[in-house]
């Protein structure tokens, strides 16, 4: 019976050989840098000390913590505001990313000269590619004090300068527009292979009852994609307890006055990694965002499988 189990396994495994190589790379890359270094999330309940033994010596005679890792994460000063910074940013990001997403996946869709979709295409999706270090240069060459297109602009008609890198209250706003600047290009070209997908002949049927462009699209293209909608939200969701450590660190250039309406969870424990050199701190935080983020997907997950299950992600 084993042996006949063991050559049932291998048939499918040769059968499938080709899909296999193709996922190999994937799988590694996981294996890697998402499975291997997990063992190291036991820093985050030790109070690491380096040992001269080497990476492994040095975990195995740290002190055991407990969670006062924890502990001095969240109970300093700055727990409400960079919890709640890290929220409201990712849920601005997820709600209007996903809403302009969709809209420029659509209009490329329905733009009829494919030359010209495929060079918007191009230019939206090129930003993506873009480090967040010189992302950070073009805004500062737009929002500086002293040459900034910006304040150059205002002068000229006879407004005061702003000194954009000392006014928390128009960050928000700043972080949220660059984000979706650099991020929406991507996200459309992945709406858009979904649409791509969706059987012609339902919009030839729909234009032979007389529907027009709208009424297709609401009709058509909105509920052929939920699924997938759903799908990137869900995941999305997972990762709300995470900040993209680029735009909060670089774009606002480190600045102090600014640390309000910038300071995130992943801002502030490398800050705080700088200073202090606490690995068992840092360590604790990233394992707090990835056991809510895993919380927050499966809960997320329930809901939709509750009223749609075959939207749901699992």
């Amino acid at each position: 019976m084993l042996v006949g189990t063991i050559g049932r396994t291998l048939k499918k495994l040769n059968r499938n050989k080709t899909f296999l190589l193709m996922v190999l790379p994937g799988a590694v890359y996981f294996l890697l840098f998402s499975y291997l270094p997990m063992p190291g999330a036991i820093i985050a309940f030790k109070e690491y000390r380096f040992d001269r033994d080497g990476f492994l010596a040095s975990i195995w005679r740290s002190k055991w913590t407990g969670f006062k890792n924890f502990e001095f994460l969240f109970q300093s000063e700055d727990a409400y505001i960079i919890v709640r910074n890290t929220l409201l940013y990712n849920f601005a990001f997820i709600v209007l990313g996903t809403v302009l997403s969709v809209i420029m996946a659509v209009i490329l869709h329905e733009i009829v000269s494919r030359r010209w979709a495929k060079i918007y295409q191009t230019g939206m999706f090129l930003p993506y590619f873009l480090s967040w270090v010189i992302v950070s240069y073009f805004l500062f060459s737009f929002l500086s004090v002293d040459r900034g297109v910006l304040n150059q602009a205002l002068t000229a008609l006879g407004m005061e300068r702003v000194s954009w890198y000392a006014e928390p209250a128009y960050w928000p706003y700043i972080l949220v527009l660059v984000n979706l600047w650099k991020g929406v290009g991507y996200s459309s070209v992945v709406y858009l292979a979904a649409i791509i997908g969706i059987d012609k002949s339902y919009y030839e049927a729909a234009m032979i009852d007389g529907a027009g462009k709208w009424q297709q699209i609401w009709s058509i293209t909105l509920p052929f994609i939920r699924p997938m909608i759903i799908i990137l939200t869900v995941l999305a969701i997972g990762g709300i307890f995470r900040a993209d450590f680029g735009l909060f660190y670089q774009v606002p250039r480190n600045t102090g006055a600014l640390f309000p309406v910038t300071n995130v969870i992943d801002t502030y424990v490398y800050r705080g990694l700088k200073v202090t050199g606490n690995i068992g701190m840092s360590t604790a935080a990233g394992l707090y965002q990835s056991v809510v983020g895993l919380v927050l997907v499966m809960v997320t997950n329930a809901v939709v499988k509750r009223i749609n299950k075959e939207n749901a992600l699992f």
